[in-house]
């Protein structure tokens, strides 16, 4: 299907960037390319193509990607009653026929509680099965994101949990760099995070994400990479999708849970492996003006992994950054099963 689009990506007054041209758009593999005819100043990609894996799990089965299609009519369609997860795969650099799922464990563990904030009683041990068989019936040769979703899936209106059919289904799609490994430019986003005494953000509700992507298209329209959300308290939340880390005076520093984050699986590992190189790690509120003159600043997340940010608003952050580069090298020497303390964290699928 070729489709033409004037004006795709308008150009910001923020950023020298051209008009973009959607120049192919290809259902098969749902594929989309956009072509820039200048660089544009953001250090988000210029390119954004999506190569889905073939094969999803829909409705009990494994089928065509293609084939896995939802009714108009579905209930977390039109209510958000619906939760995911995500995690990364990546071939394994040493062993050929083999990929690597970081922490394949706490992915499931999170979602089945995502599920039974949906009054869906989805096991750890299901999802990790069906994961598992899902890598092997893809057979990956590049590194991927997967992502489960659990969802109300009858159809028809009322807003509700009870007495109404939920599911479960997993799609994946090849995936590098979610943001620029060089750093990216955020702004604070003048929408707050929401409270967990309204929405339960101990899970990835599918429907608490119309703040993320809110932010998210604020700061990208405003001329920025990223959004960082405070709280209702004032205080720093997490970015549109990530924790956040600063760095002041050799501390890591972290908002804890009781600032309404959400509970990251990279945010742990993070902590975790901090502790353990002897640096000291301290969860507590963090105010805006600590973004502004902290010696680095960071995002951590499933996609993002580790990202350092380069600016804060018109703040620029210090380019010389220990402490994130030594989180960064360490955690992608666990996630590519080259470090034998955190083997555990490594689930090996042979092909």
């Amino acid at each position: 299907m070729e489709v033409t689009l004037e004006n795709l990506v308008e150009a910001s007054p923020h950023q020298n960037s051209k008009k973009a041209e959607l120049i192919r758009a290809s259902l098969g593999i749902g594929t989309i390319l956009i072509r820039t005819s200048l660089p544009m100043q953001s250090s988000s990609p210029a390119v954004v193509m999506q190569n889905f894996l073939p094969i999803a799990y829909f409705e009990g089965q494994f089928r065509d990607f293609n084939d896995a299609k939802l009714s108009i009519a579905t209930h977390a369609l039109h209510y958000g009653t619906g939760a995911f997860g995500g995690l990364r795969g990546i071939p394994d650099p040493q062993n050929e026929g083999q990929v690597l799922l970081f922490r394949l464990d706490r992915h499931c563990q999170r979602l089945s509680t995502s599920a039974r904030l949906l009054n869906y009683d989805l096991p750890a041990e299901t999802i990790q099965a069906v994961l598992m068989d899902f890598v092997k019936k893809n057979q990956p040769q590049v590194s991927f994101y997967i992502r489960p979703f659990v969802y109300t899936s009858d159809l028809g209106i009322s807003p509700r949990l009870h007495k109404v059919e939920k599911n479960f289904f997993v799609y994946g799609l090849e995936l590098g760099d979610y943001l620029s490994p060089e750093g990216v430019t955020c702004r604070i986003s003048s929408w707050y995070r929401q409270e967990d005494r309204s929405l339960p953000l101990r899970g990835k509700i599918s429907g608490a994400y119309i703040t993320s992507s809110l932010a998210k298209t604020e700061a990208v329209e405003s001329g920025f990479d990223e959004a960082i959300l405070m709280n209702s308290q004032g205080k720093v939340s997490e970015a549109s999708g990530m924790n956040v880390f600063i760095v002041r005076n050799g501390k890591l520093i972290t908002p804890g849970f009781e600032q309404d984050i959400l509970e990251g699986i990279t945010r742990d590992s993070i902590l975790t492996v901090a502790r353990d190189l002897g640096i000291e790690v301290v969860e507590r509120p963090v105010d805006k003006t600590e973004l502004f003159i902290a010696d680095e600043v960071f995002l951590s997340g499933t996609a993002a992994k580790i990202t350092p940010v380069r600016q804060v608003e018109t703040y620029i952050t210090p380019t010389h950054r220990p402490i994130t580069t030594q989180l960064r090298e360490k955690l992608t020497a666990i996630t590519e099963g080259r470090d034998p303390a955190y083997e555990h964290w490594v689930f090996r699928v042979s092909l």
